[in-house]
């Protein structure tokens, strides 16, 4: 269980990232690409005081277009120069950090008719954010200081199956510990016999694709168990 300090000082960084991820999508343009986009969520997050991160050197990791479900590391990614265009889904992961403290957080942006829409038209765009977020909101009320990684991950796998989609992860996790070293964290995964109350906070970020379909949607948050043993989002 995590410190109150604790608690405080990685709300701050997610913080951050949440605020990046609410403003941003209103300056992305047609013109944009995942360079662009990439720059000026590293602008925002350091005008926030956060220029650094703990995803090796990649702050602010964008896919779009033709890379939408590609699963790659931080220490290979590279951001691409296609360009948004008139209709796209724009996914954009932050991972700021302050000291030992980090942020982690995740969206998926639909954009139609030259911007970015909180109401879709495209019926994959509708059903690929619907079904992220509402996987978030079920494992807010299933997930208990009990359950293992191993064990979350085998019922976010079996929902993801059972709606149609498909795990991109190139690790085939969906989620991952927030420890203090990169190489310390312990992934969502099968088997993994940890048990989620021994990860102060963990990442749920399933990375899902819609079997047939050509778009990759995710959603990011980190989660700790408070004082009464009740899982929280940071």
């Amino acid at each position: 269980m995590p410190t109150e300090q604790q608690i405080a000082t990685h709300r701050k960084a997610q913080t951050a990232a949440k605020a990046v991820l609410d403003s941003l999508p209103g300056s992305i343009t047609a013109n944009d690409s995942e360079q662009s986009i990439a720059r000026k969520a590293h602008d925002m997050l350091s005008a926030l005081g956060y220029p650094e991160t703990w995803y090796y050197h990649c702050p602010a990791l964008v896919l779009l277009g033709s890379r939408s479900c590609l699963s790659i590391s931080g220490k290979d990614y590279q951001p691409g120069n296609e360009k948004v265009g008139k209709s796209n889904l724009i996914t954009i992961d932050l991972s700021p950090i302050n000291d030992d403290y980090w942020g982690d957080c995740a969206r998926s942006f639909p954009f139609e008719n030259g911007k970015v829409t909180a109401k879709p038209t495209l019926l994959e765009f509708k059903n690929g954010i619907h079904f992220i977020e509402q996987l978030q909101q079920k494992m807010l009320r299933i997930a208990h200081s009990e359950m293992s990684f191993g064990q979350l991950f085998d019922w976010a796998n079996v929902r993801i199956r059972e709606s149609g989609f498909v795990n991109l992860d190139y690790r085939n996790n969906v989620g991952h510990s927030i420890a203090i070293s990169r190489e310390d964290r312990q992934f969502i995964q099968t088997n993994n016999a940890i048990k989620l109350g021994d990860a102060p906070f963990f990442s749920f970020e399933p990375f899902v694709r819609l079997k047939g379909g050509s778009w990759g949607f995710k959603h990011e948050d980190i989660f700790f168990f408070n004082q009464a043993g009740v899982l929280e989002k940071l």
